[in-house]
């Protein structure tokens, strides 16, 4: 597929190869940086952020490594996977906040490729990782998880240039724990412990080490790095049939599928005018008709509708709006707001200068015209050039959204999709 020339970066993925195996074990070790490690061109070097997602063996996906810049495209036929890597990239980020495997995998089962054969012990499983750039250079994340019989994080590696700094290896399948080592450069080069099985070891760590050696601090920045790029997470995928009908006032932070829309626009409207002011000129570029303002409008039960002001003493209800203006609407304030608006999980300890919001969109250009299309996708590039939010989305049409990036840097990655079933 020919790629626009406004395109930083385009590659093409093949989904799941040929052969069939355990995931017991985790990749060969790295000895370099691979082509996606790297995002050239960052504006905020210092921000901890993920630059590259591994699917050894995921769902449909196999030996996938895609690339991922401040704005990445993923494109591809129905089937391809570009939803499973998306689910991917939220589970690392839930498991990098500490959340139990079971919580984060609810049907493990569904992500062991479907040639996966079982091993001697009858175990199957996946395998995922990644790669976060910041100060501590590029920091290579890879689990293993066991998915049958039982499930359980059986092998995980954090590296950083060739050296593993972290390492956890399933020795005893009967116990509940796994074996674990890390770098200690002191009179003990590495220290060995247990740990839970149930629980990614890289967030763990700083609870586990003391900092004492040089050795220790480079363990915890790497590890530090990797949490801190995984953390702020946030997926969404506006859902218009949700998001018409008035909504109880709460929380006012904006959930994944955006049923609370009304709610949140009638907080932000009034914390900050000049936010405001640039989310209604994106609504009015991009919605049928006059637009004068976008309100949030408390009602007589108590409950919060959202109105469009035509600006002539009309108001239109967003329960007109058509599907593509409400999904437009919505991701445009996605955008536009950060972590005190969204629904998302930051790290608490670390300043908001150090952090990069990740949103992730499945079905970025769903239901949107080429106008949409095109002023969400520029929104977007704007955005993603200032450093504190980054997006991945999968798409449908590539050149829709590629136009609208008006020249802006864009990563496209083509999955392709499996052959061989």
């Amino acid at each position: 597929m020919a790629v626009p020339s406004s395109v930083s970066r385009a590659v093409s993925v093949p989904s799941q190869g040929r052969r069939g195996g355990a995931t017991s074990g985790l990749p060969a070790r790295s000895t370099g940086d691979s082509p996606g490690d790297s995002a050239g061109g960052e504006p905020c070097p210092d921000r901890p952020r993920v630059t590259e997602l591994r699917l050894s063996a995921f769902a449909g996906l196999r030996r996938a490594a895609l690339p991922l810049g401040a704005l990445t495209f993923l494109a591809g036929p129905s089937g391809s996977g570009k939803t499973t890597a998306l689910r991917a990239y939220e589970a690392l980020a839930r498991l990098g906040a500490g959340a139990e495997v079971g919580e984060v995998f609810p049907d493990p089962a569904a992500y062991v490729p479907e040639r996966a054969r079982p091993d001697a012990q009858r175990r199957r499983g996946f395998r995922i990782g990644c790669t976060a750039d910041g100060p501590e250079g590029l920091v290579r994340l890879d689990v293993a998880v066991q998915a049958e019989p039982g499930l359980r994080i059986v092998g995980e590696r954090l590296s950083v240039g060739g050296v593993v700094l972290l390492e956890k290896a399933l020795r005893d399948p009967s116990r509940p724990c796994v074996q674990a080592a890390w770098h200690t450069a002191g009179q003990s080069p590495v220290t060995r412990a247990p740990l839970p099985d149930d629980r990614l070891a890289t967030a763990l760590l700083p609870l586990r080490v003391a900092g004492k050696t040089d050795g220790q601090r480079r363990v915890l920045a790497a590890a530090e790095q990797m949490v801190v790029a995984l953390r702020s997470v946030y997926a969404c995928d506006p859902r218009p049939d949700r998001m018409r009908a008035p909504v109880p006032l709460g929380s006012g932070r904006l959930l994944g599928p955006c049923d609370n829309l009304a709610e949140v626009l009638w907080r932000t409207r009034a914390e900050c005018g000049r936010r405001h002011a640039q989310f209604v000129a994106a609504v009015r570029a991009g919605c049928a008709g006059a637009v004068a303002d976008v309100v949030g409008e408390v009602v007589g039960d108590g409950t919060v509708r959202g109105v469009l002001d035509r600006g002539d003493g009309v108001w239109t209800e967003l329960g007109r709006l058509g599907d593509g203006e409400l999904r437009y609407l919505a991701l445009a304030l996605v955008l536009l707001t950060g972590p005190g608006v969204l629904e998302v999980d930051p790290v608490g300890e670390v300043p908001a200068a150090m952090q990069t919001l990740s949103v992730l969109v499945d079905g970025f250009d769903r239901g949107l015209d080429p106008v949409q299309r095109r002023e969400l996708t520029g929104l977007a590039a704007r955005m993603c050039e200032r450093g504190h939010i980054r997006v991945l989305g999968t798409v449908s049409d590539v050149a829709g959204v590629v136009e609208g990036a008006e020249g802006g840097s864009v990563t496209v990655v083509h999955l392709e999709r499996d052959r061989t079933s």
